[in-house]
């Protein structure tokens, strides 16, 4: 890595670990969930959103409340009509910068600063699969990660529990059956950090495990699985409240086995993850699936350690993996080994190229993926609701150029990260 990610690294390390500053924001272009206001104002102290408006009055008012001169301009930001969104939500990634988040502490600074300049605030660590005192000790990081920084919200364990049949890029050689004594092996080394984990279905003891995964406050996920209709329907109805990156990895839509997607669809209690690159999911079928089910698609990215780096080798776990395009696959069978894709990318795509509204594009990034953890409300990993910008919600916050949806500025729970 070059020296200049790695001051980068150490300044975003430095600035989530820090204390909030106080933010005032004008003449923005407001974006999120609940809509488009032009002229938009923000301010906010102490990592959380204290005010926001239109009228220039209030907005006064809202600086000397937050200890701002509203005449200084020296600590008042002008948007310029550029755009203010949330900041995004990966619920399901591996790493970038040449770093995943089964590397230990360090490497889990590096992939978050990969992520956090392109406006990722939070992020939930997905780790692979490996020998389970492998993954125990892994889990174990990102629980401490948690304790010291905010942008941490816990970990997915994306395996061992998959069906061979369906394992992509995973070791065979550490899938399992998820019995009674693995689930708890694992639940006890994440220490409530968990967040989700997928498993197919199907395995002998799999419903079993969602039932008592989700017993212990996880979300499970319904993924890499050979499950058709009725076992995937048994699933969310043990537990399960997720599907993994949909039409990856799972039986496809077929008008007489209609597999596990339609399960999916037609349960209003599940997320839906889709990876929006135009590789793993082609476009035609983005733009379908994104219309399935309207605030429950949540855009991941299933990144690895190749994401934002150039073509070339990498690892996914202990598997060799080649970089081609910015497309990962494994060097010893082809398959599909993860993504190199930015949340950043995934929005800009879904407006500029699949035309689908900026309104929808920034919820499917910010607010459906804090709801699948029970974020968009106060909560006690993350204190301050995410995925709006409105009085009382954390001060996660994204200023975006216009025309090109590029992430400029960055704050995280009123930490500026870029």
């Amino acid at each position: 890595m070059d020296s200049n990610r790695m001051e980068t690294v150490k300044r975003v390390t430095s600035a989530i670990t820090g204390a909030p500053s106080c933010i005032a924001i004008r003449g923005a272009r407001k974006i999120d969930a609940r809509g488009v206001r032009e002229h938009f104002w923000l301010t906010s102290a102490d990592g959380v959103i204290t005010a926001t408006g239109t009228d220039e009055e209030e907005f006064e008012h809202a600086c000397r409340s937050i200890a701002i001169d509203p005449a200084d301009d020296t600590r008042i930001i002008d948007a310029a009509g550029h755009l203010l969104t949330p900041g995004y939500v990966d619920i399901h990634a591996h790493g970038s910068w040449e770093r995943s988040f089964d590397d230990g502490p360090d490497g889990i600074d590096i992939a978050r600063a990969g992520h956090a300049v392109h406006g990722t605030t939070r992020q939930v660590c997905s780790l692979i699969t490996n020998p389970i005192d492998v993954m125990c000790e892994n889990l174990r990081n990102v629980r401490a990660a948690m304790d010291r920084r905010p942008d941490v919200l816990g970990s997915h364990l994306e395996g061992p529990f998959l069906a061979l049949a369906r394992k992509g890029a995973h070791d065979p050689e550490c899938l399992k059956d998820p019995v009674p004594e693995l689930v708890e092996q694992l639940l006890d080394a994440a220490d409530g950090s968990l967040r989700q984990i997928t498993i197919a279905p199907e395995l002998p003891h799999g419903i079993d495990a969602i039932g008592r995964f989700a017993a212990a406050g996880v979300v499970p996920a319904v993924g890499h699985c050979d499950a058709d209709y009725d076992m995937a329907k048994r699933g969310f109805d043990a537990g399960a409240g997720i599907i993994t990156h949909m039409f990856n990895a799972m039986n496809g839509l077929h008008h007489r086995e209609p597999g596990p997607i339609p399960a999916a669809v037609e349960d209003p209690r599940v997320t839906i993850e889709i990876i929006n690159d135009g590789f793993h999911v082609q476009d035609p079928m983005v733009r379908l699936g994104f219309g399935f089910a309207p605030h429950r698609t949540a855009f991941i990215t299933d990144a690895m350690a190749a994401t934002d780096c150039p073509d070339g080798p990498y690892k996914l776990g202990a598997l060799d993996v080649n970089v081609v395009d910015g497309h990962a696959r494994l060097v010893s069978n082809g398959a599909i080994a993860g993504s190199t894709l930015l949340l950043e990318v995934a929005v800009r795509r879904a407006v500029t190229v699949l035309g689908i509204s900026p309104v929808d594009a920034v919820e499917a990034a910010t607010l459906t993926p804090a709801r699948t953890f029970g974020y968009d409300r106060p909560n006690p990993v993350t204190g301050a609701p995410l995925g709006l910008l409105a009085p009382g919600y954390a001060a996660d916050l994204l200023l975006t150029d216009p025309e090109t949806w590029a992430v400029g500025e960055v704050w995280c729970a009123g930490r500026k990260l870029k």
